[in-house]
């Protein structure tokens, strides 16, 4: 025991530490998404979150040490959003086609998103700062917390509110679909892909991915929108007003 002790010691302080738990994690808690037939519910993200928060609160291991070793994957970040870029190639000739409905529908669909964030929020008298860092919960995460420290709000805060926004629509945007009856073919797994990577961005766009090629296609495709929309308009409305 003591020698075991020493040796978790000594690994946790290490970013190795980082790395492997990320990893060892998300491996698990994907096989256990497959054998569940990719359920909701099951959604790896939501599970290697809470697995590794639970991980680093009973060892006592500081985040900025976890982290240490979790940026060598934080860093991959950037070209899995780049490789959305490739199925919206493939389908090149019919966004040409529809390319100013898809960007009134991205419009209307982040207007909604921050504005019910904003009256919800109101509604509850939540502070101004927590308002604020809720009106970019549905762009990811990394241009959320540029957005909200543009306008008054506090990014880290704004991360986490994103990160939520993305697992709820993950987890529940199937039985949603469904409530409202939009169709499963071709044309309708657009629409829901589309939908989950406005309203849920990169997290929504994934489960889209594991979907449908066409809804990950659509998904990427708004998750890009988003990012561009909400980056230029955001700050100049709260500067308007």
């Amino acid at each position: 025991m003591p020698d075991f002790v020493q040796l978790w010691v000594y690994l946790s302080a290490t970013p190795l530490f980082g790395l492997t738990a990320t990893l060892l994690v998300y491996v698990l808690a994907h096989a256990a998404y497959v054998r569940a037939r990719h359920a909701p519910w099951a959604n790896p993200v939501l599970w290697s979150v809470v697995a590794l928060a639970c991980t680093l609160l009973a060892t006592d291991v500081p985040y900025p040490t976890y982290f240490a070793g979790a940026q060598f994957i934080h860093f991959l970040l950037g070209p899995a959003v780049v490789s959305l870029a490739w199925p919206l190639w493939q389908r090149r000739a019919e966004l040409r086609q529809r390319w100013h409905r898809l960007l009134l529908a991205a419009l209307a669909g982040g207007s909604a998103a921050s504005a019910s964030a904003l009256l919800l929020g109101w509604a509850l008298g939540l502070p101004r700062e927590l308002l604020l860092s809720l009106v970019p919960k549905s762009v990811t995460a990394p241009v959320a917390m540029g957005i909200a420290e543009q306008i008054g709000g506090i990014p880290a805060l704004a991360a986490v509110f994103a990160v939520i926004t993305g697992l709820v629509g993950a987890l529940l945007g199937k039985y949603l679909f469904a409530a409202l009856r939009i169709p499963a073919d071709a044309q309708g797994m657009a629409a829901r892909g589309f939908a989950l990577g406005t309203a849920s961005h990169g997290i929504g766009a994934a489960r889209a991915m594991q979907v449908d090629a066409d809804a990950g296609a659509y998904a990427g495709l708004a998750l890009g929108l988003q990012v561009v929309l909400a980056s230029l308009l955001i700050p100049l409305v709260f500067k308007l007003l």
